[in-house]
């Protein structure tokens, strides 16, 4: 039996035509019942009663069918009948009522049996109507009886993928044994494909909210799956957002390139999140000359545990460099980062090292033992708040830290060194921005004197600056999926906040793509695209969670924090920048800075910073960086004054 209704399809819906059927089946049965009862009290031959029987069950079949065509009882969704499709089934039986009335008052050799289905008629309703009630109920125990033994046996979601493209259609192929998800069917918007097959699969189509709620009634919808995050975006603000309001699960799956061994497994798909749908297209990078310029290289990236320099390395193992060298403090983030790199990269000669770029000693050790000859210097303090708290720390790491990487790249022959700067180092109002800001000083100046045969060396110094990164470590992303885990509320620092947002992916290519087109001496800016008004993300990703802003989880604005500007700067514009071959790349217009004069106040101010004299350090960062004005923090009292 359970073979069967499956085989009808009936664990996922009752077709309408099969529901149309029963229906009038039922009818046909209720006025047979009701002319054997009543029949009685007419006295006529058994051969008159069975014709008289007969033509009543067809005239009550057809009858019905007109009143259930009529008001279209047949389309409701079984399982989910309410006390309006209960109106209509009796407004429908009603309608039978009154065809079977009129016939037999055409048809005058009914005659005989007039009486008796006159009599009848308001028992016939009750009977006809408790019967398709009585039908559905059934239909509906069936249906959850079979569902949940099938659902228990093969915990499969029924799946619709979005459009009708190559890779929609590859990546159907490629999930057709999976055991986690079946493909129903195709999505797209707009009747276009209306009625069209693909690989064997239905093309169904949506045009608003309401088209939504049909399908997830019509399939049995569990989720819909997207093949590409360019089509997940392009969607964000439409399907995504109806899909959400009907409690569907919206899935993504993995470029080819990340699936295992040619299977796609099912931790593979994920549920689509926040950073798919703030992405922007794929940004295409010179691969070639990435590759001419760091094949076969020693590479050492600093801060090689964190979130931009964990990219880093995942995307360098693609250029095949001689040696990749890790370096970071942190023990438990270098150890996960050594697991992933020796199980997906097993042909890669890498080796992680811990140390301190506070260190000169341990630098002096990592330089003269490996001899790197590409540097990526991605280690850094960057929270705003604690660096408010802490600025000598600041200044260590991130200046201090800095120009003894810089140092040392000098002192043994390093080719290149890219540094990874903010765009808190524009116009800075915080600690932290303006301890960027001195250290991409200090390797210009440091550049520029080399250039101009004022220092000696081969190094060529390439600065890359842009904005918030999408889930790195710590940032606003991570925190609130983790309030909204807790059931809220959300916090968001003021309701008019906005960022510019940019993947970690995204970030990486183009620090990659700017290091190879440098000719050194240069602080490249990458275009990050729209602002994102941190309230309206915060409301996203609840919507995305399947709960209800303001009801189930409530966003509270906190105020806004020591350092923190409402608005970040515009990095990338005709006025600031120059261009460059990539569209997504300009050069920032800075001030030069004579290396003897930044060498001289970087050197004091680390001074300062480790006999932890926080206003004598934070004096010194402002008449060095004279644009750094603090906002929201106590420190603005130290503020330089133009007439000063």
């Amino acid at each position: 039996m359970q073979q069967l209704f499956r085989h009808l399809g009936l664990h996922r819906y009752f077709s309408s035509w099969l529901i149309l059927a029963l229906d009038t089946v039922a009818s046909a049965l209720a006025t047979l019942f009701t002319y054997l009862i009543v029949g009685r009290l007419v006295p006529v031959s058994f051969v008159t009663t069975l014709r008289y029987g007969a033509a009543l069950i067809v005239l009550s079949a057809v009858a019905s069918m007109l009143a259930f065509c009529l008001f279209r009882t047949f389309r409701s969704v079984i399982r989910h009948t309410t006390l309006r499709e209960i109106w209509k089934l009796g407004a429908a039986v009603v309608a039978k009522e009154c065809i079977v009335w009129i016939c037999i008052n055409l048809w005058p050799r009914l005659a005989g049996g007039i009486e008796a289905v006159q009599a009848g008629l308001l028992m016939d309703a009750l009977l006809t109507l408790f019967a398709l009630i009585a039908l559905r109920l059934v239909m509906i125990a069936l249906h959850d009886v079979i569902k949940s033994r099938l659902l228990k046996k093969h915990n499969t979601k029924r799946v619709l993928v979005y459009g009708v493209g190559d890779k929609s259609t590859a990546l159907t192929l490629r999930l057709q044994n999976s055991p986690h998800y079946r493909i129903v069917g195709f999505l797209t918007f707009g009747p276009r494909f209306k009625n069209y097959t693909v690989a064997d699969k239905q093309v169904y189509y949506f045009e608003n909210r309401e088209s939504i709620a049909y399908l997830l009634d019509k399939v049995d919808l569990d989720a819909v799956l997207f093949a590409s995050y360019d089509d997940a975006q392009s969607e964000r603000e439409r399907l995504i957002r109806y899909c959400t309001d009907a409690g569907i699960q919206v899935l993504i799956a993995p470029p080819i390139d990340e699936v295992i061994d040619g299977k796609l497994m099912k931790q593979n798909v994920r549920e689509i999140k926040i950073e798919d749908l703030l992405g922007r297209p794929e940004i295409r990078i010179s691969l070639d000359e990435i590759g001419r310029n760091l094949r076969g290289k020693t590479i050492l990236v600093t801060g090689a545990a964190g979130s931009i320099g964990s990219e880093l390395c995942r995307q360098l193992t693609a250029f095949e460099p001689e040696r990749l060298i890790l370096f970071d403090n942190a023990e438990t983030p270098m150890h996960n980062i050594r697991l992933e790199l020796e199980e997906r990269f097993k042909g890669l000669r890498f080796i992680p090292v811990i140390g301190d770029v506070r260190n000169p000693a341990r630098l002096d050790y990592l330089f003269r033992t490996f001899r790197p000859q590409v540097v990526f210097h991605a280690a850094a303090y960057k929270h705003v708040p604690l660096m408010e708290e802490n600025p000598c720390e600041a200044v260590l790491v991130n200046v201090a830290g800095t120009r003894n990487v810089a140092d040392f790249c000098l002192r043994y022959g390093v080719e290149k060194m890219v540094m990874i700067s903010t765009d808190k180092a524009v116009n800075p109002t915080n600690v932290m921005g303006a301890s960027k800001r001195l250290a991409e000083i200090y390797v210009q100046s440091l550049g520029q004197a080399i250039a101009e045969g004022k220092a000696e060396g081969v190094t060529r110094f390439v600065t890359t600056r842009f904005g918030n990164v999408l889930g790195s470590n710590g940032s606003v992303i991570p925190r609130f999926r983790e309030q909204i885990e807790k059931g809220g509320p959300v916090t968001v620092t003021h309701p008019d906040i906005t960022r510019y947002f940019m993947t970690i992916p995204e970030a990486c290519r183009l620090v990659m793509e700017a290091a190879s087109m440098s000719t050194g001496n240069q602080i490249f800016v990458f275009d990050m695209g729209e602002s994102v008004k941190i309230a309206a993300l915060a409301k996203r990703m609840i919507e995305l969670a399947g709960f209800r802003v303001g009801e189930e989880i409530e966003i509270a604005y906190t105020g806004l924090r020591p350092g923190e500007k409402l608005y970040e700067e515009v990095l990338a514009n005709d006025e600031n920048t120059l261009p460059t071959p990539h569209e997504k790349i300009r050069i920032a217009k800075v001030r030069q800075y004579d290396y003897a004069e930044a060498e001289q106040a970087v050197v004091r101010l680390e001074e300062l910073a480790r006999s932890v004299d926080v206003p004598g350090t934070v004096r010194l960062m402002k008449t060095i960086v004279p644009e750094f004005k603090s906002q929201n923090s106590d420190f603005a009292k130290f503020d330089v004054r133009p007439e000063e």
